[in-house]
């Protein structure tokens, strides 16, 4: 990479730290995004206390549908170029999943996942998530994110819906449960 090119990463990277910084100060709770991204958060069963600037916000929410859409700072940031780390894309994709499953005691059981191009620090990823098996416990959720047009993640998760909270389980009653499931 150019001298330019470096230079330039390197001040978007400075910048993003900086619009971070005033974000925080203003309003922790806030999304770091467009004002104009409608808040579908009243409306989500699940992952109440979520915070947003790790997973972004939810632009659409539906029966078995979510959008979410996903800013990069600088603080997911692996190195000096602004690569970020692909944890948090994982993360937000995972919001998506649940929020398109939409219940109060949703887990997340498993993903098959592949990430297809890398985010940069300033990116938005958009997200949409499309749920199957509707009337049964255990769910599946396909999630696609996309940075310009061009997919950078697809992830296929299951979950399983529980009678209680998952903390609120009997590990022996939760064992039963999943091999009954998955028999």
């Amino acid at each position: 990479m150019g001298k330019n090119k470096l230079g330039l990463v390197k001040e978007m990277i400075e910048n993003t730290a900086a619009y971070d910084e005033a974000v925080s100060e203003e309003n922790a709770d806030e999304s770091m995004l467009d004002e104009n991204v409608i808040d579908f958060h009243e409306g989500l069963k699940t992952h109440q206390k979520i915070k947003n600037a790790y997973v972004g916000s939810l632009s659409a929410l539906s029966k078995n549908n979510a959008k979410v859409v996903f800013q990069t700072t600088y603080e997911m940031a692996v190195d000096d170029l602004g690569l970020v780390h692909n944890g948090f894309i994982f993360g937000a994709a995972e919001y998506a999943a649940v929020a398109a499953i939409n219940e109060a005691n949703l887990v997340v059981i498993g993903c098959r996942s592949k990430f297809f191009a890398p985010a940069r620090v300033g990116d938005i990823i958009s997200f949409e998530a499309k749920g199957r098996f509707e009337e049964a416990r255990k769910r599946e959720v396909k999630v696609v994110g996309i940075i310009n047009e061009i997919k950078v993640f697809e992830g296929v998760f299951q979950a399983v819906l529980l009678e209680h909270h998952i903390l609120e389980t009997k590990l022996d009653d939760l064992q039963a449960n999943l091999a009954k499931e998955f028999a």
